[in-house]
């Protein structure tokens, strides 16, 4: 499926965990240091330094730019990482996450509750990854190097949906269809 993040709002609802996607638009680069920072800035009532509303964020620190590219390395960060701050971001507007591995029971809650959507990049491709990134631009933070807060247009980014907004997690189902091939396998 080809999705654009202007469309987030109306796509999140009728995607499923498994689902494939290519998606196409802006979305903002964020890690730990930034979300640390982001917080910093909700505690104290101040403005977020992107519109959060029905944004997506991508849990990456790329690399530096490389000749004739808009970025370096551009793969996902292990979005654990940033659980903490997530259902705050979600219940604020965020639509969707990208990284990947597991969340938190919290996280899948407040994707639930927002009709949001948490996809997963491939880990270990970030050389593939870049060619998808169009243009690159530092929004926040420059001082964080390589973990500033970036708006970057991407196209035709391949993502799967893990969890849904229905309660489905390609983390839960996954591993519970692995443990009755085993079964299967080994009777």
């Amino acid at each position: 499926m080809n999705a654009d993040t202007t469309e987030l709002a109306k796509i999140a609802p009728r995607l499923k965990a498994g689902d494939k996607v290519e998606l196409s638009g802006y979305i903002y680069t964020g890690r730990d240091a930034a979300h640390k920072r982001f917080f910093q800035l909700i505690n104290e009532w101040k403005k977020l330094p992107f519109p959060i509303d029905n944004a997506a964020i991508y849990y990456a620190g790329p690399t530096g730019t490389k000749k004739g590219m808009a970025i370096g390395s551009c793969g996902p960060t292990t979005s654990g990482r940033m659980d903490p701050y997530a259902p705050k971001l979600l219940d604020m507007g965020l639509k969707a996450m990208i990284g990947k591995g597991e969340r938190s029971d919290e996280v899948s809650q407040a994707i639930i509750r927002n009709e949001a959507v948490y996809f997963c990049a491939i880990g270990g491709a970030g050389a593939l990854a870049c060619k998808c990134i169009e243009s690159c631009e530092v929004v926040a933070f420059e001082d964080l190097g390589c973990e500033s807060v970036k708006k970057i247009f991407i196209r035709n980014f391949p993502l799967i949906v893990a969890i849904d907004c229905h309660g489905g997690n390609l983390f839960k189902t996954g591993r519970e269809a692995y443990k009755r091939h085993i079964i299967t396998a080994n009777t």
